[in-house]
């Protein structure tokens, strides 16, 4: 954790972010797991592909997902999405939204998070990194 300084606090960004006294803010953590069905064709693999990232953008949009990102070892588990909801059951109606849960090809695991309020400020700073759409 980053050490405390009093004189840097910003009280209109803290509520903002929805931050707690701690800079804290509950999320929900879901792991992205292969799934049970991954057989599929090339192109039916990779139009479920197309479709799970343009998910992950509107949900990105709506400011329900602030975080997502896979796992670069090509195992089990696959990535990670961080939901800015409350419960666990919020999350999992949004991941039911998700073509690739759908189909099987993925499943999620679910956990309540508690973390940095700043995690809420990704996505808006991505897109000012990101030259090329994902």
């Amino acid at each position: 954790m980053v050490s405390h300084d009093p004189e840097q606090y910003d009280a209109e960004l803290a509520a903002k972010l929805g931050a707690d006294d701690y800079g804290m803010h509950q999320y929900v953590m879901a792991f992205l797991k292969a799934g049970p069905n991954r057989d599929q064709d090339s192109t039916t693999a990779a139009n479920l592909q197309r479709a799970h990232m343009d998910n992950i953008g509107r949900l990105a949009d709506e400011g329900k997902l602030v975080l997502a990102g896979p796992f670069m070892d090509d195992g089990d588990m696959r990535g990670i999405y961080i939901f800015d909801v409350k419960t666990v059951e919020e999350a999992r109606a949004l991941t039911a939204t998700d073509p690739a849960i759908q189909a099987g090809r993925l499943v999620m695991e679910l956990h309540p998070w508690y973390g940095s309020a700043a995690v809420m400020q990704i996505n808006e700073v991505h897109k000012r990194l990101s030259k090329t759409p994902l």
